[in-house]
């Protein structure tokens, strides 16, 4: 019967790294648009590679070049069991390894780790992968190889190629070429065709001589001349035929290309001149002629496209400001980053003036902007440029509102409100540019403009152009300081009272930018409480935008101290605390780290050789020679390089195993085989001979095991109860369940259920009643001797069995049965489940977390930390919602009232041990420092503040008390924020929380 194949191990390990080190791989090729090259498991003979351990294989060395120029090639295959086999395949697996990673890495290599430019496509994965060079490589220096390098058939290089691309000029002249090669370097490394043996052949061609001959050319190849014996016909080498072969050269054609208007326009004009003074010259006219003139609108180019926009813009005629906003839209798309107002004077005002135009649709008014200085009053309809128009909102309430038409709008007026779009889309546009909003946010028309349209009357017409306006109030807020009753301030907090989600996000990220490039703080005074309930709100929604917008706001908002006591007074700061914990981690991901607190130790090396179990042998039998002795080899011994066994006794061994099993068809290894064969199945195994007095023969690298271990590369559980006569049983069990039934059935003897071979009693008769003792020979509550009156000893067959399973290895399989009956294998390594005796007899003693294998190695032990981190930069800091949460934990803590004594002069500071301009804290208690008693009485047991005396109420037990556990573990569960919320507990603590 032929031995079982071994399943092949995989040749990619998919591993997450793997997965996401492809999927970033992936990206990249579908950028750069090599997706028809990239190979994600290039096959590189029998195997695939691996692509991550390949690039990790090469970027520890260096990268692609350094590997190349240090012809590393075959390590690094050979370290990923690319290259194997026969020595002479290794070249060909070499170039293919080399290849894989030049198509699929080599690019991702510069882009990654070298942070450089790769070449472009058309010098790097286009060809092939010959030499090194990549990190400099350009297309003027590039020279693709030649005829000169040799390749297989199938299109790979030779290995020859790569020592050759580089060897210096000096190496390439003094390499001595293979003698009577006309090809040079062509053939080195190709086997030479032997010389062609001419025999004597007669003429027997007719002495005719044709026209063929005269017209034969020397250097085209001609075909072999028919003779009438071909026995004696030379047959002409390949080699040569291949070297003199010469293309037939190509024909060239000669075209001529169709003369069009659009190739030669200056023909077809002259043609039509002749054509118009010939028809002039009939008609009896003479042409005009204009040579010598310059006619209008030639010879002069005229502005430029951005000049000509802002003057169109400017000169007020619809069809030129239609022509000038179309293409300001275009370029303030396309060109925003170099299109600024500076280098164009008047662009801003004009595409302010012309958004402006927006209230005449809806009120009977035409905006004009005034830049006088006189200090008189303006008109309803003048804005003020210089110092802004403080009343404008007031304004807007005494303007005369337009009654929208019944009838079908018109294309004049679409057109109009279309320009009006276009205009606020610009301006939109162009203040995306730092020195555009700088230079806009010194010019007051613009804060007006955003108020009017802000306040526009609720129409769908204005949307549009309301969503612009706030666009450009994000970009803006940053310069500006503004007071509680600044129109421009109003006008964004009434936008949070709106059902408009874009409006309502713009304008809270807009208002919590408000001073940020300045040095004045943005105190966000006078915002209704209602609109704070409303933010809070918000934050109860699962929107990671909207909550981000929020914190955002409530972060500058709770910075100001009298901001947070309104919101004590007016809110329930309570709930608001909750959520902002809840938030921490929001998008949170539980990962497991595991670290080792103890290493593991090595057993004791066995002192002979473990009997094989008769279920293992029946195994091992089903195989033939050599795999027989190679899987009993496995099965008894393991690699150990400071242990040896002489090879007579191993011999011995064998020979003792397989003996009884020996028939004409299945014989035994011949002895040197053998030996051969310990070598082969271990790889740290090799025959020695030790010199001395007399020589010893041993095998060196290997010892027994404790355990004897099937070809599936389980263990066996040695059982050690003690017998009788002071020995251990010493039988092998495949695992540990068997075991179980093992020492119950064979040793305790617990009788089995009628009719059952598997399930015991667990209530046996009264005559079968019998005291039940643990005399496993490491049992901690086991006597010395079997007599001894102190061994574990139970009447409780099932307490018995529980006790017996502490004794025995984990194991994954397991069986859970509601019977009572059935063994159940449950493993449980704790002190407390020895609960089979009596609780005295318990040791008080240190239980490992894992026993000794049977192989007699403890394992280590490990410690696992779940970690629950949430979003971070590209620094690794933190980051989104959760970092805006704890801040504005951090603010509310901050900022909140400190409790005073009666006497209402001097804090309390929990963190302190002393009163802040008063006593010490040791006068509450009766101690020194007389404070008073009343005093002493505001205290609790603890040093706090008593919540139900006169005093003020500590905020901080109140809102943070019933949070710190939770702040506490968030901090030990999530790395980014535990720097934060460390910062967070030190503030609650010194505010006596």
């Amino acid at each position: 019967m032929a031995p079982p194949r071994t399943p092949r191990e995989p040749s990619i390990e998919r591993s997450t790294e793997y997965e996401e080190f492809m999927a970033k791989l992936t990206a990249y090729h579908e950028e750069r648009g090599t997706t028809d090259v990239f190979n994600p498991q290039p096959r590189i003979g029998n195997r695939h590679a691996d692509l991550y351990k390949l690039y990790k294989a090469v970027t520890e060395r260096g990268g692609y070049d350094n590997v190349t120029a240090e012809r590393l090639w075959k390590v690094v295959g050979q370290e990923l069991k690319l290259v194997i086999g026969p020595q002479s395949g290794h070249a060909q697996l070499t170039y293919m390894t080399k290849t894989a990673y030049y198509k699929n890495l080599a690019a991702y290599e510069i882009s990654t780790f070298h942070k450089k430019e790769p070449p472009p496509r058309n010098i790097l994965e286009d060809v092939s992968a010959g030499g090194g060079g990549l990190l400099n490589r350009t297309t003027e220096n590039y020279v693709k190889p030649g005829r000169d390098s040799t390749s297989f058939a199938d299109g790979q290089q030779s290995s020859g190629s790569e020592d050759e691309a580089s060897k210096t000029p000096k190496d390439a002249k003094t390499e001595q070429e293979d003698p009577g090669s006309g090809a040079g370097r062509v053939t080195r490394g190709l086997r030479q065709a032997p010389p062609q043996r001419v025999l004597f052949q007669p003429d027997v061609s007719s002495s005719r001589q044709t026209r063929h001959s005269t017209t034969s050319s020397a250097h085209s190849p001609q075909p072999a001349a028919t003779t009438y014996n071909s026995v004696y016909a030379p047959r002409e080498s390949s080699v040569s035929l291949f070297t003199n072969y010469e293309p037939k050269p190509p024909t060239v054609l000669t075209l001529r290309p169709v003369i069009t208007p659009s190739n030669n326009p200056g023909l077809f004009q002259e043609q039509q001149r002749r054509q118009k003074e010939a028809a002039a010259a009939k008609s009896g006219k003479t042409a005009q002629n204009y040579k010598g003139m310059m006619l209008p609108g030639t010879g002069f180019e005229g502005p430029n496209i951005y000049v000509r926009t802002l003057l169109a813009l400017r000169s007020g005629i619809p069809e030129e400001q239609n022509y000038a906003l179309h293409h300001l839209v275009k370029i303030s798309h396309e060109r925003g980053d170099k299109y600024k107002f500076e280098a164009f004077p008047g662009l801003a005002e004009g595409l302010i003036e012309k958004a402006l135009e927006v209230s005449s649709v809806f009120y009977d008014v035409k905006w004009e902007i005034s830049f006088k200085d006189d200090g008189s009053m303006h008109p309803t309809h003048t804005l003020d440029g210089i110092r802004g128009t403080k009343d404008i909102l007031r304004r807007l309430q005494d303007l005369m509102r337009i009654e929208p038409s019944d009838e079908m709008e018109t294309a004049e007026s679409s057109q109009r409100m279309n320009n009006i779009n276009e205009a606020g889309l610009v301006l939109r546009n162009m203040v995306t540019l730092e020195d555009n909003a700088e230079y806009l946010s010194r010019l007051f028309p613009v804060r007006d403009f955003i108020c009017i349209v802000l306040n526009l009357p609720p129409r769908s017409s204005v949307v549009e152009l309301q969503h612009y306006a706030l666009d450009i109030a994000e970009h803006l807020t940053k310069y500006f300081a503004l007071e509680a009753d600044d129109p421009f301030y109003l006008s964004l907090l009434a936008q949070l009272k709106g059902d408009d989600r874009g409006k309502i996000l713009t304008a809270l990220r807009a208002i919590s930018r408000l001073s940020m490039n300045l040095e004045e703080n943005n105190h966000l005074r006078g915002v209704p409480l209602s609109t704070i309930q409303l933010i809070f709100q918000w934050t109860l929604i699962d929107d990671e935008e909207l909550v981000n917008a929020c914190l955002d706001f409530l972060y500058q908002y709770t910075a100001v101290a009298d901001n947070v006591e309104a919101m004590l007074e007016g809110l329930n700061v309570d709930a608001l605390i909750n959520q902002c914990v809840r938030l921490l981690l929001y998008g949170a991901k539980e990962t497991e780290a595991k670290s080792m607190t103890k290493a593991p130790l090595k057993g004791p090396p066995a002192t002979e050789i473990p009997q094989i179990p008769r279920d293992l042998l029946e195994q091992l039998l089903q195989y033939d020679e050599p795999e027989r002795s190679a899987h009993w080899l496995r099965a008894s011994f393991e690699e150990d390089p400071h242990s040896d066994i002489t090879q007579i006794a191993l011999w011995q061994a064998y020979q003792a195993r397989f003996a009884e099993f020996i028939t004409p068809q299945r014989m035994l290894l011949p002895a040197a085989d053998f030996i051969k064969n310990v070598s082969t199945t271990f790889a740290g195994a090799n025959a020695q001979v030790l010199n001395g007095p007399v020589q010893k023969f041993i095998i060196k690298g290997i010892r027994p095991r404790r355990a004897p271990m099937d070809p599936q590369g389980r263990l066996y559980t040695r059982c050690l109860w003690t017998l009788d006569n002071n020995r251990t049983c010493g039988a092998f069990l495949p695992d540990a369940p068997r075991l179980w039934t093992h020492i119950l059935s064979h040793h305790l003897r617990v009788p089995f259920l009628p009719n059952s071979s598997s399930q015991f009693s667990l209530t046996p008769p009264h005559t079968l009643s019998r005291p039940y003792t643990c005399r496993w020979s490491t049992c901690h509550l086991s006597p010395p001797l079997p007599s001894s009156a102190s061994a574990a000893t139970t009447q409780d067959p099932f307490k018995i069995g529980q006790h017996i399973k502490t004794h025995l290895p984990s194991t994954t399989t397991s069986t859970t049965t509601s019977d009572p009956a059935i063994p159940t294998w449950i493993p449980n390594q704790t002190p407390s489940s020895r609960a089979g005796l009596h609780p005295n007899k318990r040791p008080d003693k240190h239980f490992p977390s894992a026993p000794p294998n049977a192989n007699g190695d403890i394992p280590g032990e490990f410690r696992t930390q779940i970690w629950l981190n949430t979003a971070t930069d590209e620094r690794g800091d933190a980051a989104g919602v959760p970092l805006t949460a704890v801040l504005v934990l951090r603010n509310i803590a901050r900022n909140l009232p400190r409790p005073r004594s009666r006497a209402g002069d001097a804090l309390v500071s929990g963190g302190n041990s002393a009163w802040l301009g008063g006593a010490g804290i040791g006068a509450g208690r009766g101690g020194p420092g007389a404070g008073g008693a009343g005093m002493g009485d505001a205290m609790d047991e603890d040093g706090l503040l008593d919540a139900t005396t006169d005093a003020d109420p500590n905020y901080m037990i109140r809102l943070f008390g019933p949070v710190r556990e939770r702040l506490w573990y968030v901090m030990a569960h999530n790395r980014p924020l535990a720097g934060y919320l460390a910062d967070l507990n030190a503030v609650i603590a010194e505010g006596g929380g």
